[in-house]
């Protein structure tokens, strides 16, 4: 038996789509039939993750926000937010170095409006942060997980890492972009959260990505798979590099796997 998990965007699905292919739902169908776990294991948090994309074709578990969260059929293990001294700490120091972020939860993503907006990048997105209807930032404090974050310069999240190094590690995005997470979360210790959980050997497990952000648990799983599609530093990481996600590169990864065979 398998354990398996699965990154979303640029894995399970295109982007700008929410819509897994038929060779993607019915690779999983097969594994799971087969008696294979198979995890989503992904950056989003659990509101951007919803009914629509986890609805297509049944998961054994969720694990979300870079570790942040992990539900293991429908039953939530485990969920660490900032707390609210930690949260003050993170908007000060944006404010100080003029970074700019959505915060994200599960239950509600916030964002900054008007004076709170330091960036051009983050002022060409207005319109994007008015029609989602994300939350103000004076209601962020306490029910968040992560930051995605953008600094015009360097220098803008040097100064984040300075200030922060204790509590908070950096995913580089690249072009300015971030990953904020709690320090000591990844995709990689939520991986050793449900192994542990259900005495799983390492031998056992598989990761499969195509992003920067993937490199934890890409690292950590005993068999790592890239898609054709994924950046340079993952290509580089991966033990088999299958197909891009539209040319049915999760079906190809799981049928080198063997996990389709009866």
């Amino acid at each position: 038996m398998k354990i398996i998990f699965f990154d979303i965007d640029g894995t399970l699905i295109c982007g700008g789509s929410e819509l897994m292919s038929e060779s993607t739902k019915e690779a999983i169908r097969i594994a799971r039939a087969n008696g294979h776990i198979c995890m989503i294991n992904t950056g989003r948090t659990k509101r951007l993750v919803g009914e629509n994309l986890t609805g297509q074709v049944e998961f054994d578990g969720l694990l979300l926000g870079c570790g942040t969260e992990i539900e293991y059929h429908r039953k939530q293990l485990m969920h660490k937010t900032f707390s609210m001294e930690e949260s003050k700490a993170i908007l000060a120091a944006m404010k100080k170095y003029h970074v700019d972020a959505v915060l994200e939860g599960s239950r509600e993503d916030y964002a900054p409006r008007g004076e709170e907006v330091f960036t051009e990048t983050f002022r060409h997105m207005a319109r994007e942060i008015e029609n989602r209807k994300y939350d103000r930032y004076a209601n962020a404090p306490g029910n968040y997980d992560k930051l995605y974050a953008y600094a015009e310069t360097p220098a803008g999240m040097d100064g984040m890492k300075h200030d922060l190094s204790k509590i908070l590690d950096f995913i580089d995005r690249e072009q300015g972009f971030y990953e904020i997470v709690p320090k000591g979360y990844s995709k990689a210790t939520a991986i050793r959260y449900i192994t542990d959980y259900l005495k799983i050997p390492m031998e056992d497990t598989v990761a499969i990505g195509d992003s920067n952000n993937d490199l934890p648990m890409l690292k950590y799983a005993h068999t790592s798979i890239a898609m054709g599609n994924s950046s340079k530093q993952v290509l580089e990481t991966a033990d088999y590099i299958t197909t891009d996600v539209d040319k049915d590169g999760i079906w190809n990864a799981l049928k080198w796997l063997g996990v389709l065979d009866k």
